[in-house]
């Protein structure tokens, strides 16, 4: 069975920084394009990263771009979001992804609905 497991949220103030961390259990993830979504109350998922199969390509959504970076281990079949600089806007789940449908693309993509693997997410709150 496949599973993500995401890890690292928690309660920090503004300016501090966290890692996320999404393990990936079951088939290996690592010829795949994952990504970091994250959805705050009352608000529609938004995308925050994608990182390429290989790790080389990553893309960011405009609200973060700057304060983050998405990185992925493929010994450890883990994937990595670490949050710099967090505001208070930042507080939400967030969740990873994986797109298993499209073997070592060379496109990745920021629509939710292009990946079909998610963790039960994380959540990280952000007090000013």
């Amino acid at each position: 069975q496949v599973q993500l497991v995401e890890s690292g949220g928690g309660s920090v103030q503004a300016g501090n920084y966290l890692e996320l961390s999404c393990a990936a259990d079951g088939p290996t993830f690592n010829d795949y394009d994952m990504g970091w979504f994250r959805q705050a109350p009352g608000k529609e998922r938004e995308f925050v990263a994608a990182i390429s199969w290989s790790g080389g390509i990553t893309y960011y959504g405009d609200s973060v771009k700057g304060r983050v970076a998405i990185s992925r281990d493929h010994a450890k079949n883990t994937m990595y979001l670490n949050l710099n600089n967090l505001k208070p806007e930042d507080t939400a789940i967030y969740y990873c992804a994986a797109d298993l449908r499209r073997f070592r693309s060379l496109v990745l993509t920021s629509n939710s609905d292009d990946y079909n693997y998610w963790g039960q997410g994380t959540q990280v709150t952000v007090s000013s």
